[in-house]
């Protein structure tokens, strides 16, 4: 019986110190362990932020996108066309002085004309619009 209460006594001291010696080390995991759980979550919420201006970026690109798809043509147009008045003035026959005033004049007498047309061509488009909405006032009073 000595013996066994002996027995128990050891066990129970060398099991103290076993649990005494495995607190001191869980203590400073569950310590570590929360601040990383803390990490984590801040991880989490910084990353769902970058995903959403993420979100955003990737719009603007596709507008961007589309846009530059839409103006493409436009711009091809006019490299054409700029390329093809450089091979008309490359063509162009060498003027001397009066040739070229005389042909500044003209070409400022065209524009001249050309504003103009445009004028008169507005002027008409108003008129136009003027009597299209007095003709459907007329219509209006009519059918009452």
């Amino acid at each position: 019986m000595a013996l066994s209460n002996l027995k128990n006594r050891v066990t129970d001291r060398l099991a103290r110190v076993i649990d005494y010696r495995i607190g001191e080390r869980v203590d400073p995991l569950d310590e570590r362990v929360v601040e990383q759980e803390h990490c984590t979550v801040d991880h989490r919420r910084r990353l769902d932020a970058l995903e959403a201006g993420l979100e955003h970026v990737r719009g603007d690109l596709r507008w961007i996108r589309s846009e530059l798809d839409r103006m493409m043509p436009h711009v091809a147009a006019q490299d054409a066309r700029l390329e093809t008045l450089r091979e008309q003035l490359s063509v162009a026959p060498t003027a001397d002085a009066p040739e070229i005033a005389e042909s500044r004049s003209l070409v400022q007498e065209i524009q001249r004309q050309h504003a103009q047309i445009r004028v008169r061509l507005a002027g008409l488009a108003r008129y136009e619009d003027r009597l299209r909405r007095l003709e459907e006032r007329a219509s209006v009073g009519a059918a009452e």
